[in-house]
């Protein structure tokens, strides 16, 4: 997965990030429990209009759901989420992930962002974790835990100082409240698991799943309902 993977900078691996979420400012979180969940659960969520993804390794079937996915469903944008060290990191590059999401930001794992050839997007929850990464030069991050941490009124906040920065929030937000923090300018997308809640999986209502990836497209999607 790895052999055409060209260096990029930090300033291209941005442009990339934005890209993505300019397609989609929807990011569900996805941690799978179950190997056979994997496609029939994408594919739902796919059908309702969702094309950008984030596979978290809370489980050790997220690593091979990433490699399942980049090669049975090439047409979607397939991120990993959850990566917490170099090994983890080196492991979901070479599944083929397309992004990559940490729940904080080490000085090892922005390191590995600079010289890895697929975006990162450091976790962050305070004005000085951002700095961190700002001083390498990272203008991009993931807000987490969006909702714990202070929520819309902690990225109004951010918008004075980090003027140039924008974030992905992801941690307790629902469908309720996805619109309020896609109204703000700093923020470039909202991610989340209302779209694929754990009870309908393990039931495995994919019809269920398809509908509430219709009605978040619906809502905050309108060009593709």
């Amino acid at each position: 997965m790895t052999a055409d993977r060209k260096p990029m900078s930090l300033v291209e691996k941005t442009a990339v990030l934005d890209a993505i979420f300019a397609r989609s400012r929807l990011l569900p979180v996805i941690t799978i429990e179950n190997s056979q969940d994997v496609l029939p659960l994408i594919d739902a969520l796919a059908a309702g209009g969702l094309s950008t993804f984030e596979i978290t390794l809370r489980t050790p079937l997220g690593l091979p759901a990433i490699e399942q996915l980049r090669r049975e469903r090439p047409q979607l944008c397939i991120g990993a989420g959850t990566v917490l060290d170099a090994d983890q990191f080196q492991a979901v590059v070479e599944a083929g992930a397309q992004f990559i999401v940490t729940p904080g930001c080490t000085e090892e794992l922005l390191a590995l962002g600079l010289s890895g050839p697929v975006p990162l997007l450091p976790g962050v929850a305070t004005a000085s974790e951002v700095l961190g990464g700002y001083r390498q030069g990272y203008r991009r991050f993931k807000l987490f835990p969006a909702q714990a941490s202070g929520g819309v009124p902690l990225l109004e906040a951010f918008a004075g100082p980090f003027g140039d920065v924008r974030f992905c929030p992801t941690g307790g937000i629902t469908l309720a409240t996805a619109a309020s923090y896609l109204a703000l300018k700093n923020v470039m997308g909202v991610g989340g698991t209302w779209m694929a809640p754990r009870s309908l999986v393990r039931e495995g209502d994919w019809a269920g799943i398809r509908r509430l990836g219709e009605e978040s497209t619906a809502l905050f999607l309108p060009d593709r309902a």
